[in-house]
């Protein structure tokens, strides 16, 4: 069991002008749009009894179907982000208003994703089937204990999954495609943003407890997706091929938004216990930038290499 400085109640109270006021933002910035209008439908055909998928039906890399089946996948579990995102900010006013409202543009991306996966036949759909019944069976989805923590973690995971679902487009050769997860990364960005605001003022609130839900959440912070069929060949994959390592969660997760935005080390008025986690987060952070760092370079010498092999006579 984790304690903070303010009761949970209470941090919910003080912050629900906030929520409407962010909600509000986001109506304001939210465009609508329509799934059917970005699926090429007319691409599509029967799938004849006895079908077996080839990766000969599409173009794209092994490492590109690797990011779409986990992007895919993480969005499928929607469900139980709901559940722990409703039983944590409760259903009521502004917080209900958001959540739901979260919930139907959330639902709007694997529906897109998965139309043009199966329209373009860009993956095994026994195989993307198959893991999605395995996905949402098990239902795993972090859930911290905290309303601290619960914030943190969907600022942090809600722009992992825009960066994961805007690099994963830009490997996509294929107009459609890409538009297909700049959309979607759109509304991850906003999503973020909102986020990322409301961890904000908390902050402000209660700087000693949300100093220790940051350095609990970026030292268990797992890519979107963990739990999903062979997800360590997927991550390694993904990883291979840029859309999100530990150089991209360094400099475009950790640096720019808990040291910059949250201004983690300007923070005052901590606790004693707040003040080692501080040391200790910060500490972190630079670590998982060195490793990427490495990650960088192994992957730089291994393009070299297999650059330098022969091709066969």
């Amino acid at each position: 069991m984790v304690a903070a400085t303010m009761p949970a109640a209470a941090l919910l109270a003080e912050l629900e002008p906030a929520v409407a006021r962010l909600l509000e933002r986001h109506m304001a910035q939210t465009k609508e749009w329509f799934p059917h209008q970005l699926v090429p439908y007319s691409q599509g055909r029967d799938f004849d009894e006895g079908y077996q998928w080839s990766p000969e039906e599409t173009a794209l890399p092994a490492t590109v179907r690797s990011a779409l089946f986990v992007n895919l996948l993480t969005e499928d579990n929607l469900p139980y982000y709901f559940r722990t995102i409703e039983a944590t900010f409760g259903r009521r006013e502004a917080w209900g208003e958001w959540n739901r409202r979260w919930t139907a543009e959330e639902g709007r991306h694997s529906i897109v994703i998965r139309d043009y996966l199966t329209v373009t036949r860009a993956v095994d759909p026994v195989a993307l089937e198959r893991a999605r019944m395995a996905q949402v069976s098990a239902g795993l989805v972090p859930e911290p204990e905290l309303p601290h923590d619960v914030l943190v973690y969907v600022a942090l995971q809600e722009l992992a999954t825009r960066i994961a679902h805007h690099n994963t487009g830009k490997l996509i050769d294929d107009g459609v495609g890409y538009e297909v997860m700049k959309r979607v990364a759109s509304d991850e960005n906003r999503h973020y943003l909102f986020y990322r605001d409301l961890a904000a003022a908390a902050l402000e609130l209660d700087p000693s407890g949300m100093i220790l839900a940051i350095e609990r959440q970026v030292r268990e912070f797992e890519m979107p997706g963990t739990g999903i069929v062979d997800f360590d060949t997927h991550a390694r994959a993904i990883a291979k091929a840029g859309i999100y390592d530990f150089g991209i969660h360094h400099g475009q997760i950790l640096v720019p938004v808990v040291l910059r935005h949250w201004g983690v080390e300007e923070v005052t008025g901590l606790s004693d216990e707040a003040e080692r986690a501080r040391d200790a987060l910060v500490t972190r952070i630079d670590r998982i930038g060195k490793a990427g760092k490495r990650q960088a370079r192994k992957r730089l010498e291994a393009e070299a290499a297999e650059a330098r092999v022969p091709e066969p006579v």
